[in-house]
C-alpha cells in the first residue's frame, strides 16, 4: 500500500473544475479545500494503477498552478519481512 498527500495551489475561481478533475484521477480524493486556492489531496494506489501515475495525472488537471508532495507512506518494506 502506498499513500501520499499533495498540496495544490489553483485559481480560486476554478475550484469546482479543479475538484472534479482531481477526483476523476484514479485513487485521488480531495481531503480539504480552503476555497482560497489551496487544496489537500490524498492519493492511494490500487489495482491496475500506481500512485506515481495518479500524481502525474493530478499535475495535468487544468487550472492547477503547483503540486507539492507533503506526505508519503509505503508499507512495501513491511510486506517483505
Amino acid at each position: 500500500m502506498k499513500i501520499v498527500s499533495l498540496v495544490l495551489k489553483y485559481f480560486p475561481a476554478r475550484a469546482e473544475q479543479v475538484k472534479a478533475g482531481v477526483e476523476a484521477v484514479a485513487g485521488a480524493a480531495v481531503a480539504h479545500d480552503d476555497g482560497a486556492g489551496r487544496m489537500i489531496v490524498v492519493v492511494e494506489d490500487g489495482e491496475g494503477y500506481a500512485v506515481s501515475d495518479s500524481i502525474i495525472q493530478v499535475h495535468q488537471v487544468a487550472d492547477i498552478m503547483s503540486v507539492t508532495l507533503a506526505y508519503e507512506y509505503s508499507d512495501e518494506a513491511l510486506e517483505e519481512v
